[in-house]
Formats: C-alpha cells, sequence, structure tokens
C-alpha cells in the first residue's frame, strides 16, 4: 500500500511495494502523468523481458507535484541480462544518453547500483534522499509478479 505523503509531498522514508493497479491509480491523476506512466510501462516491459525482477520509481513524479517534468527509476541489474538490453532495448541500456531515455520513455531510468556524480551513492540510496539530503520514500514494482 502506498501510503500518505509528508508536509514536504514525499512519501515517507522507505520502499513502499505496491501493485502496478494502485500504483496507476495514485499516480495517474492527469494526462501528463497518464503520458508518463505509459513510457515507464514500456520500460518496465523491456526490463522484463531482459529478467528484471524489481523496478524502484522515484523523483517528483512519486510526490504530491501536480505536474512533474519526468520520473526516475533504476533497477536491480543482477538478473537483467544485459545483452538482451544492449539488442532489444538500447535506450535502457545506455544509461548515459539522458535524452534519449526521456524521449522514449519520458524518464530516466538506471542501474540501481549505478555511481551518481560526485555525491558517492548509488542511484538506489541517491533517489532516497531529497534535495536537502533529507530521507524520502521510494516506489518499488515487483516485475516478477507485474503482467502487461
Amino acid at each position: 500500500m502506498i501510503p500518505e505523503f509528508d508536509e514536504n509531498g514525499n512519501l515517507p522514508p522507505g520502499v513502499h511495494f505496491c501493485e502496478w493497479e494502485e500504483f496507476e491509480e495514485r499516480f495517474g491523476t492527469n494526462f501528463k502523468r497518464e503520458n508518463m506512466i505509459r513510457g515507464l510501462k514500456l520500460a518496465m516491459t523491456q526490463l522484463k523481458a531482459a529478467g528484471g525482477r524489481t523496478i524502484y520509481i522515484d523523483g517528483s513524479f512519486v510526490t504530491s507535484e501536480e505536474r512533474p517534468n519526468d520520473f526516475d527509476a533504476c533497477y536491480d541489474r543482477e538478473t537483467v541480462d544485459m545483452n538482451n538490453l544492449r539488442i532489444n532495448a538500447p535506450r535502457l541500456f545506455n544509461h548515459y544518453d539522458r535524452n534519449a531515455q526521456k524521449a522514449k520513455y519520458r524518464g530516466e531510468i538506471f542501474p540501481s547500483d549505478q555511481p551518481v556524480g560526485n555525491y558517492g551513492d548509488n542511484s538506489f540510496d541517491f533517489f532516497q534522499t531529497d534535495r536537502d539530503k533529507n530521507k524520502k520514500g521510494i516506489i518499488a514494482i515487483d516485475l516478477m509478479r507485474w503482467e502487461p
């Protein structure tokens, strides 16, 4: 179950697993968000086909922001066939081309262990703090249970 937002408009700290239907209902509240959900769904379909098991969703998309610019996501790469991504989903494979990812998926998707700039964090840890370094929550979807 997705918890309520805190006073800053963020999810409370932690990883909050939910079903896809709950995610769509909670965050697909306008046309712009629905468009981003379609892009996220495409990325999830490609990750699942490559063996991905979990996707973590962050960014202003999983806040109370009415019109977020995009979403941020990461995935555990241990079970992902990276060669499959390279061939069948090159924009997911090449996470350094963020503009191409945004054009195709409406968001940015990284491996969860990917270092983030000079912050010393990986994507998974970085996503769980806001710009002021306050702890915040992220959404997780089990791709093994998810049906596109």
